[in-house]
């Protein structure tokens, strides 16, 4: 599923202008699925790309009202791929991608890639029905940064889901890494100052939320942080709370809002971030 991701993502960015921090590349949480939301296309003829996890079909619409549909089953990336290059060429949008997948180690060419075949509905179901609430939290959080913030978006290369907020201080050149990625790609998602919040279903188990900062502050890893089932990681550099833990607890959402919380405090504390002016009073948030 990651890689088919990775394969509209890639779609819907070469066809929109570059957005600060890569913003106009990620994915996000629908009714239904996931959407890339209205792509524009050279061709005047604007389009949108759906992933529906209800009914399990990719669904590609365009402005003309021309639509085309593929069911999400199992079967060759190879085979999904050209699937949908064929039916943006029929709807005149074609769209020429570079088909190596990115943040992905030891990865196949996705127009070659005959060996991931594998796509199981009832955890495609689940996975988005999870996003919706995480959504849900991650918007409440948002609200109470007036400074600079992204919005809750998908990014298809790491899979994870987040929401990063700014000081609105320039950051120093990321070192980058990530596989497949050229140093362009880091250096614009980390521009800036950041703290970040999100969600990543890898690292074992059910996944986990995360909560980083760059740069790393003095001080940063030592704050304390809150539900106490949160740690700090030293192999991802980050602040982690299972996902297992908020989904058993007694208030989710609650301990979910106090991890952000929390975490985003350590590093504005410890970064000596202008929160008088970037914060919504307490008395003024929802």
């Amino acid at each position: 599923m990651q890689l088919w991701m990775q394969i509209i993502g890639k779609v819907r960015m070469v066809n929109t202008p570059i957005l600060n921090h890569w913003w106009n590349v990620p994915l996000y949480v629908s009714a239904t699925g996931l959407t890339t939301s209205l792509i524009p296309h050279a061709s005047g003829n604007s389009f949108q790309v759906d992933f529906d996890l209800r009914t399990h079909r990719l669904e590609i619409v365009t402005v003309s009202g021309g639509r085309r549909s593929i069911a999400l089953q199992s079967g060759p990336v190879a085979d999904f791929y050209a699937e949908v290059m064929h039916h943006l060429t029929e709807l005149g949008v074609r769209t020429k991608i570079w088909p190596m997948p990115v943040e992905i180690a030891d990865a196949i060419p996705i127009d070659t890639d005959m060996t991931h075949t594998v796509y199981d509905a009832e955890q495609a179901h689940r996975f988005w029905r999870a996003m919706v609430q995480m959504v849900r939290v991650f918007e409440q959080f948002r609200s109470r940064f007036v400074g600079k913030s992204s919005p809750v978006h998908l990014f298809w290369g790491g899979l994870d889901l987040a929401t990063t907020r700014f000081s609105g201080r320039p950051a120093p050149p990321h070192p980058g890494g990530a596989p497949n990625c050229g140093p362009h790609v880091m250096l614009e998602a980390y521009s800036h100052e950041v703290s970040s919040l999100g969600y990543w279903p890898g690292g074992g188990g059910e996944g986990m939320f995360y909560s980083y900062a760059y740069p790393q502050p003095d001080g940063y890893i030592e704050a304390t942080v809150h539900p106490p089932e949160a740690s700090w990681n030293d192999e991802m550099a980050e602040f982690v709370l299972p996902y297992e833990q908020v989904r058993s607890a007694d208030d989710p959402a609650r301990m979910l809002l106090e991890f952000a919380q929390s975490t985003y405090e350590a590093a504005a504390d410890a970064a000596d971030w202008d929160r008088v002016h970037l914060e919504r009073s307490a008395d003024r948030r929802p």
